[in-house]
């Protein structure tokens, strides 16, 4: 099939290739794009990339489920798309105490799971002590240890869940206690890890801590977000239907989502161009400059709090030696990676916490290119311009674009450094395995932040984190971050804390920070709510459809 670039073109050979990509779409498919039935029956066709790895809100650990879950559940709490303001979720209003350290939250009485139950205090009391229970393996509890005993019963310290801050007086009044004020304590309920679960459901399908069972199969499972799963197809799609039961349903416009899992971003662009999906997951790096060009372009670009990275098994040898960890580090030219590669979709960054997105706080640089000093240190470690260098395998889940960031560093490498670096790829199920189990030298990873706060980052690399894959381990490290951090009332001193833990972890070289993501998605004019905000959060309760925009497939 033709592929029709999007470049500045004469009207005439524009209107040429759309035409024929039209022709060749309606030859192929034979049916109606789905964005225009799509747009008139508030059906939205969203790419999603990866296929999940589960539905289960306490098993994951990727944005892209991530995005399904906040569909089919919600939390105590939401974000505003367009303000990232906190929106009431099951919580319809809130109170701190006086020293901030307790949270009373009313639940909404018109709370219902999907099969049109009452949702209750007591249903969060109870996933609460899931996600906590260490059994259940959430990988992502760290982000809940500021509440009163959550990380002894997380540890296996003690194992009553009563000794946790977190109770129910009553059906309607959920009350969680801090160990210290913690400013960003209510972004952290937005997130998917804390979303409740149906116990019955969870446990007619198996003991009540497996992380993959039935439960989450599309004909058994029951949420309590604004959709409920109609049908899920494996390297397909999630098709979600609006959920009547849910007590905000009259401001739901949409009628329903279809998260598309397209792996290829090559492909999620080329279904955009034909009409196929709404919103795209990303934009392929060769065609960025060609929609950024066009006057009335469906391309929507902003800086993403996040980090792109690659980690090192710092047990494995050469890179248990951080003289060589060190001299890779430094032997990135992430200015040039940025300009020639990803066509300046990204930000440079040397350190792990992005710079200038979050308010009072600057990440240390100690990492940044310097290949003279690179060589320097790969001489001490022994390696005089790369000799007796042991081939080092370079991971990344599959992905074209992974794949030429792994192809220009390893040239990098090699030019100077005088290194061999092979390249090796995996699906993202597997991949997750290969990490989780350490079974690597060197791996790509990208992190999310949740909130905007510099522990979002930080706390994964405590020595206890299970997404601290690397082997990192700093006992003033942990102190700063579990301890000390968290207790310091006054802002800049706690910002000076958090930036000298990053310190010790970047002269450690765990990772290789590259850059600070910026979100990059196609949209389609009907579109409307998405919004545009650091954390890239999409609350599909926000978005309608137009069903008199033109598509823009329509459109060039």
């Amino acid at each position: 099939m033709a592929e029709y670039t999007m470049t500045k073109t004469r009207p005439l050979a524009r209107w040429l290739g759309t035409a024929l990509t039209l022709l060749l779409f309606l030859g192929c498919a034979r049916e109606e794009p789905n964005v225009i039935s799509g747009n008139r029956e508030s059906i939205l066709y969203f790419g999603n990339g990866s296929e999940p790895q589960s539905l289960d809100p306490h098993v994951i650990t990727s944005v892209t489920d991530g995005i399904i879950a906040s569909a089919l559940f919600e939390g105590l709490v939401r974000e505003n798309p367009h303000t990232l303001e906190i929106e009431p979720g099951v919580a319809q209003h809130w109170e701190f105490s006086d020293d901030r350290k307790t949270i009373t939250f009313s639940l909404n009485p018109a709370a219902r799971w999907s099969n049109g139950e009452p949702l209750t205090s007591e249903d969060f009391l109870w996933s609460f002590k899931r996600i906590l229970t260490p059994a259940m393996g959430n990988q992502l509890t760290f982000f809940l240890f500021p509440v009163v005993g959550a990380e002894d019963f997380a540890t296996g310290v003690t194992r009553d869940f009563d000794t946790v801050g977190i109770r129910a007086p009553d059906q309607h009044t959920l009350i969680i206690e801090l160990e210290f004020p913690v400013p960003y304590f209510l972004t952290t309920l937005t997130n998917y890890y804390t979303f409740p679960v149906h116990r019955d459901t969870v446990e007619a399908h198996g003991n009540w801590t497996d992380r993959f069972s039935d439960w989450t199969r599309a004909e058994n499972l029951v949420g309590n977000g604004p959709f409920s799963v109609e049908d899920w197809r494996l390297h397909r799609h999630v098709k979600v239907k609006k959920n009547p039961h849910y007590w905000d349903a009259s401001n739901v416009a949409l009628n329903g989502i279809v998260f598309k899992s397209i792996e290829n971003i090559m492909s999620e662009e080329k279904m955009f161009r034909v009409g196929q999906l709404h919103y795209t997951s990303q934009v392929p790096l060769a065609k960025i400059p060609g929609y950024r060009d066009l006057p009335d372009t469906p391309y929507r670009e902003s800086p993403w709090l996040g980090t792109y990275y690659y980690m090192f098994n710092i047990d494995k040898p050469p890179v248990d030696d951080v003289r060589v960890r060190k001299a890779m580090a430094m032997a990135v030219d992430r200015q040039k990676l940025i300009d020639k590669l990803l066509r300046g979709a990204a930000i440079p960054s040397a350190g792990l916490v992005p710079r200038d997105l979050i308010p009072d706080y600057e990440p240390p640089g100690s990492l940044e290119y310097n290949p003279i000093k690179a060589r320097e240190l790969l001489a001490d470690a022994g390696y005089p311009d790369g000799a007796g260098f042991p081939v080092l395998e370079l991971m990344y889940n599959t992905s074209d674009d992974h794949r030429k960031v792994a192809m220009a560093v390893q040239q990098m490498w090699k030019d100077e450094l005088g290194i061999e670096v092979t390249l090796a790829n995996q699906e993202w199920k597997v991949y997750l395995d290969t990490l989780e189990e350490r079974h690597y030298q060197l791996a790509r990873m990208g992190w999310i932040g949740g909130q905007v706060d510099p522990t979002t980052f930080l706390d994964t690399f405590t020595t206890d984190s299970e997404i601290n894959r690397t082997g990192f381990s700093d006992a003033r490290y942990d102190d700063i971050i579990l301890r000390l951090a968290p207790a310091e009332l006054n802002r800049d001193k706690r910002m000076a804390l958090l930036r000298e833990a990053e310190t010790r972890l970047i002269d450690q070289v765990p990772l290789i920070p590259f850059y600070t993501y910026k979100s990059q998605h196609l949209v389609q004019p009907g579109v409307e709510g998405v919004g545009s905000n650091v954390l890239d959060v999409v609350n599909f309760k926000h978005i309608r459809l137009d069903p008199a925009a033109e598509p823009y497939f329509y459109r060039r």
